[in-house]
């Protein structure tokens, strides 16, 4: 989960959390389990575009410029130095080496991944999935279509 604490290598690298993954690894399987689903609201995203050669912060939002809804696993857990209860979270993705938008994104041999955007209309179904029908809502061909914005 994405711990806000002194420690910022274990945040960085548990931000996002691989779909296909979240079930065994121990960062997030206790939360899985409880069906612990959110989701994460926002206008836009950015990601390394490396087509220049290096890397170029890419904004990335949904083609109808509305906002949109990332799924994800939270967390609540105590802060080791001040016993401070903290709720966090992490984003889900999916591989997206065919995706038409995100496949030209991370360096290249890199894989492609996409954050789960969940459609406005599965946001009741997202939050109250069991763990096996999160794990069918966790592709992106059914999620809105993104553009890179200008």
């Amino acid at each position: 989960m994405l711990r806000i604490c002194q420690d910022d290598k274990i945040s960085r690298h548990t931000y996002n959390a691989r779909s296909e993954t979240v079930a065994e690894k121990p960062s997030y399987r206790s939360a899985w389990r409880n069906r612990q689903f959110g989701l994460v609201l926002l206008d836009n995203f950015y990601e390394p575009c490396y087509e220049t050669g290096r890397a170029v912060r890419t904004e990335i939002r949904l083609e109808s410029n509305e906002s949109f809804a990332i799924a994800c696993l939270w967390d609540r857990w105590k802060q080791p130095d001040t016993g401070e209860v903290v709720v966090s979270f992490s984003m889900l993705t999916v591989n997206a080496d065919e995706h038409p938008v995100m496949k030209r994104f991370h360096k290249a041999g890199d894989e492609k991944r996409t954050p789960v955007i969940v459609p406005e209309s599965q946001y009741k179904d997202w939050l109250a999935a069991s763990v096996g029908q999160a794990a069918l809502m966790m592709n992106w061909e059914d999620m809105p279509q993104l553009t890179v914005a200008a």
